[in-house]
């Protein structure tokens, strides 16, 4: 399936939500230290319900380890700094989506490592700063997941 890379969440619920998604859409999840919480938060445990055992959650120091074991042509940012729209690449089993923290996105240093065509934004209105991490997380997911028919492997 495809690997979500959360770099540095700081908001457990969100998380939670995240490690949800996954298990029922066969994604990995990636999780880049250090965490805004602990892995036995109270909150993020409430958000991923009894969905953490079926989910692939795995801990990195860096984001550099983890994108490490990828190739780098199917590595994807999600940044509203992006100037291709979520959509309009065609997605493969085992492409990599990589996602900032919460308050703060990606940082420019991280960003600048995709290209141009790797950085996508999801659409919204003008005025507004940033979707919901866990809401940009299904939206992409499920868009790439589409384009595949939705396949399980």
């Amino acid at each position: 399936m495809f690997h979500i890379i959360l770099y540095q969440p700081e908001i457990p619920p969100n998380t939670g939500n995240i490690i949800r998604l996954s298990a029922n859409t066969g994604c990995c999840l990636h999780l880049i230290e250090p965490l805004g919480f602990t892995l036995d938060d109270k909150q993020l445990k409430r958000a991923g319900l009894d969905y953490h055992a079926l989910a692939n959650v795995k801990l990195y120091p860096s984001l550099a380890l983890c994108l490490a074991q990828f190739n780098l042509e199917r590595c994807f940012a999600l940044t509203t700094k992006g100037t291709t729209q979520y959509h309009q690449p065609r997605f493969q089993a085992g492409d990599v989506f990589v996602f900032g923290p919460e308050s703060r996105g990606l940082p420019a240093e991280l960003r600048d490592n995709f290209k141009a065509d790797n950085k996508l934004n999801i659409p919204q209105l003008t005025q507004a700063r940033s979707l919901n991490l866990a809401n940009a997380v299904s939206i992409m997911v499920y868009e790439a997941w589409r384009q595949n028919n939705f396949a399980s492997s």
